[in-house]
């Protein structure tokens, strides 16, 4: 078995709120293989993107043990993380070639190279020729391969995905699914997607990680062993109907 590149253990995470306390998060325990897209799923207000904010060191966590990365994976968290969020957050008044490079400004890296970079992944996620275009110019879905495409260009070990294609009408969606999938598999990155969709936190991850309702809590981690490459006809396959009861169960709703 390969070493994890995320260890995660006994994860603890609470807010005030006025003289409250809100517990968020009340124990997370898993480990991510490098390379691996793993979806989180539960509903919402479980605690999953607050999770990732934990993962992408944004917040702290109360209890419990984080690690990412290890001797033969070595993580430096202001340069190996890519994240992509449910709006694109894209700047308005830059081009989109610009707005791909943004993450290469920031980390001072070699514009010219970053910028071959940049005209490679806007290829990779299908938007060659709409380097000069403004986000508006682009429809939703075309946006957030543009995040998608930023979020990878200066090439993080771990991409931060928190219900990215939530904002998009279920055609698009089903689109960016598959797009993601190829993109993952061409790239190799080592993936954490949040959803509260169930078919599409199977149909995505290699794992899948369930939470219950906040504070969120591991109810289960389980392989999804379904071919790949995947389509969307694979949705109809009995071992695909498996798995989504599985966690309708785990999350009382069957």
């Amino acid at each position: 078995m390969p070493e994890p590149f995320i260890h995660l253990a006994g994860i603890r995470k609470s807010y005030r709120r006025g003289g409250d306390e809100h517990l968020a998060i009340s124990d997370a325990s898993f480990d991510v293989l490098p390379g691996e897209l793993v979806s989180l799923v539960g509903p919402s207000g479980c605690g999953k993107s607050t999770l990732l904010k934990i993962l992408a060191g944004l917040i702290p966590h109360d209890a419990g043990e984080v690690r990412i990365g290890s001797p033969t994976h070595p993580f430096d968290p202001t340069r190996d993380i890519g994240m992509v969020f449910q709006a694109p957050l894209l700047l308005k008044w830059r081009r989109i070639l610009d707005n791909v490079l943004l993450p290469a400004e920031i980390l001072g890296l070699p514009l010219a190279a970053a910028r071959e970079r940049a005209r490679g992944l806007l290829e990779l996620v299908g938007l060659a020729g709409c380097e000069s275009k403004y986000p508006y110019e682009l429809s939703g879905g075309m946006q957030q391969r543009a995040a998608i495409a930023r979020a990878l260009v200066h090439d993080p070990k771990l991409v931060l995905m928190d219900e990215p294609f939530g904002a998009l009408d279920a055609l698009t969606r089903e689109k960016m699914n598959l797009e993601l999938l190829r993109i993952w598999k061409e790239s190799g990155k080592t993936i954490m997607f949040v959803t509260h969709g169930i078919s599409e936190a199977v149909f995505l991850g290699t794992r899948v990680v369930v939470l219950t309702a906040g504070p969120a809590r591991m109810a289960d981690n389980f392989e999804v062993e379904l071919a790949h490459p995947r389509t969307l006809d694979l949705k109809t396959h009995a071992k695909f109907g498996d798995y989504t009861r599985r966690i309708y169960r785990l999350l009382g709703m069957e």
